[in-house]
């Protein structure tokens, strides 16, 4: 992949890359037009996870993977047309270095080379040692932003915080939930509000109205209702943002065509 016109990015949790597979993120893939494709929550060693996608990267896809060290926990990987010029696992933080949440790849540029990373952001648990968990990596990894904010670079993923009441339909009855608390909503507000340094391209393409929504759970009628979260970002630096000419969400038209909880994010930059 080269960029000196437009290219595509998509993002999505899959949920367990090996079951989405088997529902339509396959046919999903053969179908993209995007020229990079990150992904969360894949839940695979190497093997498994490569052995999933078989059959789009016989096609002439390039993976890059970050497994988590723990057997069937988190997991991101990003899919190129190109093989990329560098990868890095991680951001300077040795509690998250094997977790499988943060991967980053360079990819040839007319300017020089962009970052793509694929992040996966805990989900944590009000009162619980998750919760304690996100925080640290809000901590470290709010930190390391700071340091690459003057690169070429997008952030593609699960971020797991809805940023504004405009990003969650029952935003009342979650105030005390992890994934909209004050402190991870100011977090987020620091990283893409009016004074932050990157830039939600998604957002600025719909500004002022509600979602669009990314994520839905699987009980009850929160698809069927639009009852979402919009927790999925792709967050670029003000280099590249300026750049990004159309985004949607990718929903599902209808419950049972849904291949995973949360829908792809597809922003092309110009």
């Amino acid at each position: 992949m080269s960029t000196p016109a437009s290219f595509i990015v998509s993002t999505v949790n899959v949920n367990g890359a090996r079951a989405a597979a088997k529902k339509g993120m396959l046919a999903w893939l053969h179908a993209a037009e995007a020229d990079v494709v990150c992904l969360q929550e894949t839940r695979c060693d190497e093997g498994q996870l490569a052995s999933a996608l078989a059959p789009v990267l016989a096609e002439g896809w390039h993976l890059t993977q970050a497994p988590s060290s723990i057997k069937g926990r988190n997991g991101v990987a990003v899919l190129t047309r190109s093989a990329p010029v560098a990868t890095r696992i991680g951001f300077e933080d040795d509690e998250f270095a094997e977790s499988g949440r943060y991967l980053e790849v360079d990819v040839p540029g007319a300017a020089g080379p962009v970052t793509i990373a694929s992040l996966y952001l805990p989900s944590g648990d009000v009162g619980t040692p998750r919760q304690d968990e996100k925080d640290r990596f809000l901590k470290t990894f709010g930190d390391y932003l700071t340091t690459v904010a003057q690169r070429a670079q997008i952030i593609c993923g699960d971020f797991n915080i809805a940023h504004t009441q405009a990003d969650i339909k029952n935003w009342r009855g979650n105030l005390k939930s992890s994934g909209f608390l004050p402190h991870e909503r100011a977090w987020l507000d620091g990283l893409i509000g009016d004074v932050g340094e990157w830039i939600d391209v998604v957002r600025a393409a719909y500004p002022g109205a509600d979602g669009p929504y990314t994520w839905w759970s699987y009980r009850g009628k929160a698809f069927d209702n639009d009852a979402g979260w919009r927790i999925d970002y792709q967050v670029a630096t003000r280099m590249l943002a300026a750049r990004a000419a159309d985004a949607r969400v990718e929903r599902a038209p209808s419950y049972d065509a849904r291949w995973s909880d949360h829908a792809p994010v597809t922003v092309r930059y110009a």
